[in-house]
């Protein structure tokens, strides 16, 4: 009786992160060319997608998701997203998280726009495809009067003086005997 023991190998790993990377380089070009359908096939079709938006609100739902990209994009020009620091972290097979930085410039209804922020996708794999699940986005610089004190960073201490050296003062003179 022979016993088979499967192992995970380091190539599967690398498939899956170069696949889950592939499914985000897709998301970022729709994002670019302002194509719903390109976007909307990166995300999970199902009413448990949720979307906590750069804005601070959240998106429940792949219909929702949908409905927003059709209002929104038809009014978008020249959309250019620069990805950094993109990560992406392996949760098993089944999951994965792309972490990134951003920048996106484009023209909305005749204006420049221009922001800057940090994104964490959380993909799950369906079937064979890898959907992203969950997305995070937040202001790379956030509005001060909107952090609580206790998440404020702490000014930079001020290094203290170092105190000038005083003339020593000069021998009294000996009184006359």
């Amino acid at each position: 009786m022979a016993i088979l023991i499967c192992v995970p190998t380091l190539v599967n790993a690398q498939s899956d992160a170069q696949a889950v990377l592939a499914a985000f380089d897709k998301l970022v070009a729709g994002i670019e060319h302002a194509n719903v359908n390109e976007v909307m096939s990166v995300y999970w079709n199902n009413p448990q997608l949720n979307l906590f938006n750069y804005n601070g609100t959240v998106t429940k739902g792949w219909e929702q998701v949908k409905k927003n990209r059709e209002s929104s994009y038809p009014q978008i020009k020249d959309a250019k997203l620069v990805v950094r620091d993109k990560a992406v972290h392996m949760l098993g097979r089944e999951g994965a998280i792309v972490t990134c930085h951003w920048t996106q410039t484009q023209i909305y209804k005749g204006t420049p726009e221009t922001v800057t922020g940090r994104m964490t996708l959380v993909f799950k794999r369906v079937g064979t495809a890898w959907k992203a699940i969950h997305l995070h986005s937040s202001p790379d610089s956030p509005d001060p009067s909107r952090i609580p004190a206790s998440e404020q960073p702490e000014p930079a201490a001020s290094p203290t003086p170092t105190p000038k050296a005083s003339p020593s003062p000069s021998p009294s003179p000996k009184p006359a005997n």
